[in-house]
């Protein structure tokens, strides 16, 4: 089994990597809280990986800590959670937010990523409350700067956001009042505006 990658970052995307290890490139699926902290393409990387067997196929799941690799594992030892829905929680919700979300059955604010209904935001609750690991809460670094909100970085925002599973009306509306709010700012941090104004309107 894969446990980690070290390699050179040839593609990212919001939630979806290829990473070269010695000629060999890997197709790894990313949550938002990994995104946010990976160089730009070119650059190097080391992944903690999860590998997920099935009977039909073999996926790599990337994680930029422990921390993360170890919450998403416990997520998806919880009935009804699979590993994308395990993804789409760390990308709807910054891993400090998400241990204290939990540790106070704060389940409103859990059922505000999209997929997770009030049932298995309780389930969440009660089964990760005695299990999470201490996460580190820094805050996120930086992202790089870019240019400024082009009819392509709409495109690009509105993409992610439907990939994630939020729906097209309301990603709309986030994405703008995003570009509005976050300026000259790059992908990385126009994106985590979105999910900011996406929190606010549920």
């Amino acid at each position: 089994m894969i446990g980690l990658l070290r390699g050179r970052l040839l593609e990212k995307h919001p939630n979806r990597l290829l990473v070269d290890v010695q000629g060999v490139g890997y197709d790894v699926l990313v949550p938002l809280s990994t995104f946010y902290r990976l160089p730009e393409p070119g650059g190097e990387v080391t992944l903690r990986i999860h590998t997920h067997v099935r009977e039909d196929a073999l996926a790599l799941f990337g994680f930029g800590t422990v921390v993360e690799l170890q919450i998403f594992e416990r997520l998806i030892g919880i009935s009804g959670i699979g590993p994308r829905l395990g993804l789409a929680v760390l990308s709807g919700i910054e891993v400090g937010d998400l241990t204290r979300s939990v540790r106070a059955g704060d389940v409103a604010r859990l059922t505000g990523i999209p997929g997770i209904g009030r049932k298995t935001a309780e389930r969440i609750v009660l089964e990760l409350r005695d299990r999470l690991p201490e996460a580190m809460e820094a805050d996120l670094p930086e992202a790089h700067g870019g240019a400024a909100a082009s009819v392509d970085l709409r495109d690009d925002l509105l993409s992610a956001l439907l990939n994630l599973g939020y729906q097209r009306g309301h990603a709309e509306k986030a994405v703008g009042a995003a570009v509005k709010a976050a300026g000259h700012a790059g992908f990385e941090q126009v994106l985590k505006q979105a999910l900011v104004e996406l929190n606010r309107r549920r």
